[in-house]
């Protein structure tokens, strides 16, 4: 199933206008939108206390300690905002399939996969990136990092970096639904390892360290992006290419996603 090309100018303001519509559709109930932000505020703030009491009891682990923790925690905190604002309508996707209704973004002439995403933007995730941001500030501030253009832009870059590589991984397990009925099971558990994403992947075994690299990349969350920040002298090569493997991967789950559209439409079912 082929669509019309379109430039990215054209995408841009076709999102303008869906984003503007969801706004004002999600303002209106203003109490929601408060109560959401609240709660995913002081859902990050546990994570915040968990350090708190775990550092309490131990000066360090593995070589890191309280502030360079903090500062990888506030690293995917900001990392996982972009997966939560703009991609969270990945989550309706396998009912959307289930009932049928997926049928109606198949005979629009734009690309599926920005149909279908952009219909969608979670507002509660910027309560996640003004905590994340605060934080972040905060253990940088600790740690005594230094403040210039080029690490300003260098932080930017392994962001957008790290973002790409939990986006990948959700569009992937979302994608499942395509030819798995039960595929809630795979969203819910691939979610779920975000959790080890504040943590150094030094602290695993090998078997998992392998596997949170290279299998379900969840060390490219913050672990191998944020080292480029915290140990300037001794950055990995996994560091350094990361933004090239965070768009290959983003890559490889867009096209794994375009390929069940394809199956979808082929079979309407």
């Amino acid at each position: 199933m082929e669509k019309n090309k379109r430039g990215l100018g054209f995408y841009l303001r076709i999102y303008r206008k869906v984003l503007v519509q969801d706004l004002k559709s999600k303002m209106s109930y203003r109490a929601d939108f408060v109560i959401s932000t609240i709660g995913m505020i002081m859902t990050n703030l546990a994570g915040f206390i968990t350090f708190l009491i775990l550092f309490g009891k131990f000066p360090s682990i593995n070589g890191w300690d309280y502030h360079h923790m903090l500062f990888l925690y506030a690293f995917s905190l900001i990392a996982l905002t972009p997966v939560q604002c703009f991609f969270d309508n990945n989550w309706n996707l396998r009912f959307m399939v289930q009932s049928g209704d997926f049928i109606k973004y198949c005979f629009r002439p734009i690309n599926v996969f920005f149909y279908f995403i952009s219909e969608v933007f979670d507002v509660k995730g910027l309560g996640q990136l003004a905590f994340g941001v605060g934080t972040l500030v905060y253990a940088w501030n600790k740690i005594g990092l230094v403040v210039s253009v080029p690490i300003i832009l260098k932080l930017l870059l392994y962001l957008l970096t790290a973002s790409l590589f939990m986006i990948a991984i959700m569009n992937a397990a979302a994608a499942t639904c395509f030819w798995i009925q039960g595929s809630g099971y795979v969203m819910v558990i691939m979610f779920r390892f975000k959790d080890f994403a504040k943590y150094p992947a030094s602290i695993f075994s090998g078997i998992f360290r392998v596997i949170f690299t290279f299998v379900i990349p969840i060390a490219f969350v913050a672990y191998y992006p944020s080292l480029v920040l915290l140990d300037p002298g001794n950055v990995p090569l996994l560091s350094w290419i990361s933004p090239a493997l965070g768009i290959l991967f983003f890559y490889l789950s867009y096209k794994f996603w375009m390929l069940g559209v394809r199956r979808y439409d082929f079979t309407g079912s």
